[in-house]
């Protein structure tokens, strides 16, 4: 049962409006509950990881998002590809090729547009939606979570809630406050990025595919994602020693200096104009070391980000937030909301995760080649295209890794401090 809409209680509170923010908002709308929806930040506002795995479409589907990304003018995407330092440049992997159905087409999308119409989404579903509200700290009695403490024009407030879903993002508000996010110490990446405007594009099917280009020596990776009206977001990714270390404070010589060395990524920046200054992330991937405690839940960068190499992050965020929504209206009905009942999908999401982790490991190991892997393999074509479009949620799919794991070492699963981390198949 609903609690009564006062303004001060609702049965869930969900702190950030982003992806996983709308989805498990939208979700828990939809399941009868009052909803209060706070996020800091004004719509819309600028936010990185355009790129989208076709995954999300079932995900699109429940929430009621299809027809509006379909009319949308974010650019179809069916496929992603890989080039070579000295500007090699593989054949594209094509989803539909795997499937033709329209679940293997999805979309290149403007943040600040596609989080808008997410979370708008979640309000024509019935969730309460609040801007500029800044969250300070989540309350606990005992070690359960009973709502939030938030500014009002600067006036501290309670919000006090049956349930706390955290889609803070990489602010990571509880993970924090508890003391439980852990970096990835094999990953510690950073990126620079900007926007181009007339940047070079493939045409047909390939028009709006991800390309990701290895820098010289192997030391990082290029992205170019093709947005709406000519755009293109272009990023270099690499440890933060060499983006970083003796180069000054100016992100932006930085990027040119990269692109500059990098044949391939300036012969489709030969004739574009940079249209936006530079933007700086790192220290990216990590994980909280719990998914869930008594009356509150993790979802999306909240709990942890794997690298943006595959494009996982917003897909890894909508169905983390679609599992923890219907953990959370079954908890809400059972009125149990114990650390157990909310975090049981973290198994599952856990080992779509560790896939995805596991191809990432691979990418980066300079002694590892997926041309060579595919010539020795090819019965393990399909396995990497599944893993390319998100299927990683059944664990046959990691089968490719028994093979992979002969050539280099790859990770061992993420496990949770109370043993909910365990993957099945394991």
């Amino acid at each position: 049962m609903s609690a009564k809409r006062d303004g001060s209680t609702c049965d869930c509170v969900v702190i950030g409006g982003g992806p996983a923010g709308a989805t498990a908002a939208t979700l828990l709308a939809d399941h009868g509950h009052h909803v209060i929806v706070l996020e800091q930040s004004p719509f819309p506002r600028h936010h990185v990881g355009e790129s989208l795995m076709p995954q999300t479409y079932w995900t699109f589907k429940r929430l009621g998002m299809l027809d509006k990304m379909k009319a949308s003018s974010f650019p179809r995407k069916e496929s992603v590809q890989f080039i070579s330092a000295s500007a090699k440049e593989s054949l594209p992997y094509f989803f539909t090729d795997r499937d033709p159905h329209e679940c293997s087409v999805t979309w290149q999308v403007k943040r600040d547009l596609f989080d808008k119409m997410m979370l708008d989404n979640a309000a024509e579903h019935g969730a309460e939606v609040r801007y500029g509200l800044r969250v300070r700290r989540v309350l606990f009695e005992g070690t359960r979570a009973t709502g939030i403490v938030y500014a009002d024009e600067e006036q501290p407030r309670h919000l006090h809630a049956g349930v706390v879903v955290d889609a803070s993002g990489q602010s990571s508000l509880i993970a924090r406050q508890l003391e439980l996010r852990n970096p990835d110490p094999d990953l510690k990446k950073a990126s620079i990025y900007a926007y181009f405007k007339g940047a070079a594009r493939d045409e047909g099917r390939n028009a709006g595919a991800t390309i990701v280009i290895h820098t010289p020596g192997h030391n990082g990776w290029f992205w170019q994602i093709p947005l709406p009206d000519d755009v293109a977001s272009v990023g270099v990714v690499s440890d933060p020693g060499v983006l970083f270390t003796g180069r000054g404070s100016d992100p932006l010589a930085t990027l040119e200096e990269e692109i500059a060395r990098c044949p391939a990524m300036a012969k489709r920046l030969a004739n574009a104009e940079r249209i936006s200054g530079a933007y700086v992330t790192s220290d990216f991937s990590y994980h909280a070391r719990r998914m869930a405690g008594d009356g509150w839940v993790l979802v999306g960068d909240a709990f942890g980000f794997v690298d943006p190499i595959y494009s996982s992050g917003v897909m890894l965020a909508m169905k983390s937030a679609e599992f923890a929504a219907d953990a959370v209206h079954e908890g809400l009905q059972a009125e149990d909301v114990s650390a157990e009942r909310l975090g049981a999908f973290a198994p599952k999401l856990l080992g779509g995760m560790h896939l995805i982790r596991r191809l990432v490991h691979a990418f980066y190991d300079r002694d590892f080649s997926f041309a060579r892997f595919h010539r020795e393999h090819p019965e393990y074509h399909d396995h990497l295209v599944r893993i390319l479009i998100g299927d990683v949620f059944d664990i046959s799919v990691g089968k490719m890794f028994d093979a992979v794991r002969e050539r280099i070492h790859l990770p061992e699963p993420i496990q949770l401090e109370n043993g909910a981390g365990r993957l099945c198949g394991e």
